[in-house]
C-alpha cells in the first residue's frame, strides 16, 4: 500500500485560505470526502466556506456553520456538496440518521470534526488538519492514494 501524499502549507491570512478552498473546490469530484480537524478556532469552517463559495462561484454566498443543524447542503451547478460538523454527534451511530451516506453518494462531503465517528469515514478522503501558526493557519493535508495525482500542483495554486 503507498503512502498518502502529505502537503504543509502556511496560510497567513483570510485569502490565502480562500486560495487554498478554491484550488480544492477545482478538484472535488462526486463520492469525494474531505475531513476537516483541528482544534476549536482552528479555521475548519473558513475553509469549508472557502471551498463552497469557491464551488458554487459565488464569493458571497451564505454559508452557516452547520453546528447545530449538523449538516447543510448545497446544490451547485457542477457538484451537490453537503458540509458536516460531528462537534455535537452524541453518537457515532447517528451518521446513519443525519444522512452522511446518501449525501456521499449524491455528491462530495465536507466534514468537521471527523474524529467524532472515525468508523464511518470513509477510507478515501483528503484529510487536513489545521492548526494556528502565528498570526495564520497551517494545514497539513494527507491525501488517501486515490488523491495523490489531483494534489499535484496545489501548493502553487494555493500560494496564488
Amino acid at each position: 500500500m503507498s503512502e498518502p501524499a502529505t502537503i504543509t502549507l502556511d496560510l497567513p491570512d483570510e485569502s490565502a485560505t480562500a486560495r487554498l478552498g478554491a484550488a480544492l473546490a477545482r478538484r472535488l469530484r462526486p463520492g469525494d470526502a474531505v475531513l476537516l480537524s483541528g482544534d476549536l478556532g482552528a479555521g475548519k469552517t473558513s475553509l469549508a466556506r472557502a471551498i463552497l463559495r469557491a464551488a458554487a462561484n459565488d464569493p458571497a454566498l451564505e454559508v452557516p456553520s452547520p453546528t447545530f443543524t449538523l449538516v447543510q447542503a448545497y446544490e451547485l451547478p457542477v457538484l451537490t456538496i453537503s458540509h458536516f460538523d460531528l462537534y455535537r454527534l452524541a453518537d457515532p451511530a447517528e451518521l446513519r440518521e443525519i444522512g452522511f451516506d446518501d449525501a456521499l453518494g449524491l455528491g462530495a462531503v465536507l466534514v468537521e470534526w471527523p474524529e467524532r465517528a472515525p468508523a464511518g469515514m470513509p477510507r478515501e478522503a483528503l484529510a487536513i488538519r489545521l492548526s494556528l501558526a502565528g498570526q495564520g493557519r497551517r494545514a497539513e493535508l494527507a491525501g488517501s492514494p486515490g488523491w495523490l495525482d489531483r494534489l499535484h500542483g496545489l501548493p502553487q495554486e494555493a500560494r496564488g
